[in-house]
């Protein structure tokens, strides 16, 4: 099979791995919102309202798709693709098993996370030419919260990097199977992750690109259609991205303890795909029982504590690491963590 071939086969699966997140994440979050507030949610359409999802696409397929008549429009109907191809592209680089993966590369953790960060362009590209008041006041404040939490963000895929010796993500699972889960070691690691990934994908309580109460729709008031599908789709697809990278670098990715990660087979993506939906639904009660942060204290949150907290704490973590490498001579102890030279 030729690599153009493969290339494009893989680059439609990732397409139909990523409309499936999507439009589950979407059905989840309706279905335990609706339990958490009490409401029933869908409940009509198929089997516990599961075929809402159907009139929905529809819906948005079926629009008018309008734009502003001041709009940049050049940049107002890219701006979609700016959000959505960063997020595809991310999906290549997550190991759902033993070689099944699109790309896996060495700096694997890296490249998910710059990529990401290109998100936030798009969502600023599609405030700024929407020509709105507050579609522009959700855009700055997606620059904002970026630049709020990227930097506790990388700080805090150190520990499982340092222990694993790799930024290989396919490595680090590895390494955990042969010793415990980094989420043991470093869990406040995991933690501080875990919390900027919420900001990552404008969840609540710091969906301050969004804010309904406050912003109609933020960034993306002035969409429509599919345009809006390609925006409403990225988000919820961010969603799984950032719970398997999370479940890669601290819950053991595909792996389970006791089971030899080169026999799993199909059960592989099985296994991540369980313990990434398990934190998506953490998220999501996270985003039910908090009520939404102030921009202020959105900023207070990442500048004055998270970036703070997690210099401190890679620091010690570090000196801890290092120090215990030194003190086990012989090397045994250092494998029970599965610590890197």
């Amino acid at each position: 099979m030729s690599m153009l071939l493969q290339a494009i086969l893989w680059c439609l699966l990732l397409i139909t791995v990523m409309l499936v997140c999507g439009a589950s994440i979407i059905y989840m979050l309706r279905k335990v919102l609706g339990a958490a507030h009490l409401r029933i949610g869908p409940n009509t359409l198929g089997p516990a309202g599961i075929l809402q999802l159907f009139p929905d696409v529809i819906k948005l397929l079926t629009k008018e798709d309008r734009h502003p008549n001041l709009s940049d429009k050049g940049l107002y109907c890219l701006a979609p693709i700016i959000v959505f191809t960063p997020m595809l592209v991310a999906f290549a680089f997550i190991p759902f098993g033993s070689g099944i993966v699109a790309a896996d590369v060495n700096m694997g953790v890296m490249m998910i996370l710059a990529f990401l960060t290109l998100v936030p362009l798009g969502i600023f590209a599609a405030g700024w030419s929407s020509h709105s008041k507050y579609a522009l006041i959700g855009a700055v404040r997606s620059v904002g919260a970026a630049i709020t939490y990227e930097v506790p963000l990388l700080l805090s895929v150190l520990p499982p990097i340092m222990m694993a010796g790799s930024m290989n993500l396919s490595d680090i699972v590895l390494t955990q199977a042969n010793s415990v889960w980094f989420i043991v070691p470093a869990l406040p690691s995991a933690i501080i992750f875990f919390l900027c990934a919420q900001m990552e994908t404008n969840q609540a309580p710091f969906d301050m690109t969004e804010a309904e109460s406050e912003l109609v729709a933020g960034f993306s008031t002035e969409y429509s259609a599919m345009r809006f599908g390609f925006i409403f789709l990225t988000e919820f697809a961010g969603n799984f991205v950032m719970a398997a990278l999370a479940a890669t670098l601290f819950l053991g990715g595909w792996t389970l303890p006791g089971v030899d990660p080169h026999s799993m087979g199909i059960f592989a993506p099985m296994v991540l795909v369980i313990k990434s939906y398990l934190i998506i639904f953490l998220f999501m009660m996270i985003r039910g029982n908090f009520s939404r942060y102030r921009v202020d204290q959105m900023a207070q949150l990442g500048w004055k504590k998270l970036i703070p907290l997690t210099l401190l704490w890679t620091m010690v973590f570090a000196i801890g690491m290092r120090s215990f490498q030194l003190l086990s001579a012989s090397g045994a102890l250092g494998g029970i963590f599965g610590l890197g030279g």
